[in-house]
This record gives structure tokens, sequence and C-alpha cells, in this order.
């Protein structure tokens, strides 16, 4: 069997920073560190830092007052980051720059009373959050997830419109929305190209160039990655036998029954260690070495501010 390595994969800029916020605030606070939502959704990387001490909450209620919170990459409403502040916490915001800046458009099309259109997965915490930045009580933000949802959509001025999307969307799905959105109406305005990040689109070009060369496709990543189950539909998508594992336990033997080659890829939230163990699991059972596929070296980097730690209650 031949293992082929899909390029770009794993960890994308938001990630590594948000992962790195928090250990540096473990370092620096030695006390409890509270995350609002899991820092990133990948199961290897919450438990890791759970074992080191971090308290994962779903609600800003959970954390006693004085507390350090640091909100996920995927962001947070307004409203939370209000309730927080009420709390006397210090907030430490790991929210991903690329979804920063959807919510500040958000925000200003709320703030210039223009109705929005949102297209994305309405139970993401990415998309909650993007939603919570729109607060005119005489506007409307819609969020809708496929061409079908756009015939039930009730615009009041079909010349003052905008719209914004998710950032880890299928590039293909997301490209028939727009057009269909542009097609009903013809005066809508959006950013010049849609929000989905360069690591989504880098990663979801990289499995369909995987599976023009394999049978079979695994997708490591855990099951709330929105990112990672993106990829997993592209590989079916192409024809390719596709599956989403979350570590190596997860694999079958009866998958790779008559698997001559197998590509291996990683959504933007999974570690390098866990490619290396399915790697070494492979060979186990007499792969041959993995081979490299080409791809796009990305060169994002997103620094953290020199302003996020201090002992201040500061959002940045």
């Amino acid at each position: 069997m031949n293992i082929i390595l899909s390029n770009p994969r794993g960890f994308c800029a938001g990630v590594k920073r948000a992962i790195l916020i928090v250990e540096q605030a473990l370092k620096i606070y030695k006390k409890t560190i509270y995350v609002k939502h899991e820092i990133v959704h990948n199961e290897y990387v919450v438990n890791q830092l759970r074992l080191k001490g971090v308290i994962f909450v779903e609600n800003i209620s959970q954390i006693p007052d004085y507390s350090i919170v640091i909100f996920s990459a995927h962001g947070v409403s307004k409203k939370t980051i209000q309730e927080a502040k009420k709390k006397h916490l210090i907030i430490l915001n790991a929210i991903c720059p690329l979804v920063q800046k959807v919510h500040r458009e958000v925000s200003k099309s709320s703030a210039q009373s223009i109705e929005t259109i949102l297209i994305g997965h309405k139970e993401h915490p990415e998309v909650k959050g993007i939603l919570g930045q729109y607060t005119n009580k005489n506007s409307k933000i819609h969020i809708i997830e496929n061409v079908q949802d756009i015939k039930n959509l009730f615009i009041k001025n079909h010349q003052k419109l905008n719209f914004f999307t998710q950032t880890t969307l299928s590039i293909k799905n997301t490209k028939k929305i727009i057009t269909a959105l542009k097609n009903k109406f013809p005066h809508i305005s959006g950013p010049h190209k849609e929000d989905i990040c360069y690591a989504t689109t880098n990663r979801q070009r990289a499995v369909y160039q995987l599976s023009k060369k394999v049978n079979m496709i695994l997708v490591i990543g855990s099951k709330n990655s929105s990112n990672a189950n993106r990829l997993v539909e592209l590989g079916k998508e192409t024809g390719t036998y596709t599956k989403l594992i979350n570590s190596v336990i997860d694999i079958k033997k009866k998958w790779l029954k008559n698997i001559n080659n197998i590509g291996i890829t990683a959504g933007a939230s999974t570690p390098e260690i866990l490619v290396k163990e399915v790697v070494q699991y492979l060979k186990k059972l007499d792969a041959n070495e993995p081979i490299e596929m080409l791809g796009i070296k990305e060169k994002t980097v997103f620094k953290i501010s020199k302003k996020m730690f201090s002992t201040k209650n500061i959002l940045n």
C-alpha cells in the first residue's frame, strides 16, 4: 500500500495562534484559565489542555468573577463580551483574525442599518459569534445554509443588502449560493472574495488533487470540526472512498481491503502528531514510506498583540 500525504494539511495560522495564547496564559498567570467553548475543534488538543488545568465552559456564568477567560478561535457575540465584563473577567481574545474581519464587516452593516445575509451553518459557534455582531433592532441579519433557503428570505430593501460567509465552508457550494443570491438580488453587496479562509481553501484544493491519485482518503479531524467535515464531503463528491477519523484508533482494517493507494489529510485544527500515528499504524500493516504530495506552502502567521497579556481587562 502506498501512502500519499496531502499538502497543505493540519494546523492553520489561526489555530496555532489560539493554542499559543492558552499556553502562554498558563505560564504567565499561574492560575486557572477558563476557555469559552473549545479553543479549537479538536478533541486531542482540548484534552491535552485539560491535562494542564484549563477549564472549558459554554457559558460565562460558569466562570467565577475576576477570573481569566479566553475566547475561542471561533469568536463570540457582543453580548458574551458584555457578560464577561460585568463579571470583571480578564479577557484574552483568541479569535482568528480572519473571523474577526467578518465581525467588523457585519458590525458595520448593523451600524448602517443594512439588512444582511450570512451564509453558514446555523449551529456552528463561529456563526453564532458573527450573528451576535448584528445588534440593530430596526434591521435584520438572515442566516442561510443552502440555495433552497434563499426562497424563504423576506428582504425589505433589495437596494440596500449585504452578504458575508462563515470562514470554513465548502468553496464549491458557497459559490453556488452566492451566484443564486446575486441572481435574486442583483444589487446585493459582499466581499470581493468570499470570506472562506485561505487554509480552508488550500486544504480543499489539495484534497481534490489527492483524490486523483488514491482510491481512499482518510481525513483526520474531530466530528465537530467544520473544515474537516468539508474535506470529507469533498472527498466523497469526487467519488473517492473517504472516512473521517478522530485518531488512529478509529481505523477499521476492513476499510483497507484492496486499497493500493491511500491518501491522508488533516483538518485545520488537527495536530501533526495524529497524522504521524496513522502513518506508523499503516506502516505496521506493510504500507510503504509515505509520499508528500506537492502543494502550496503556507507562510501566513498571526502574531499575538503585545497588549494581550496584561492584568487589565482588555479585549484585543
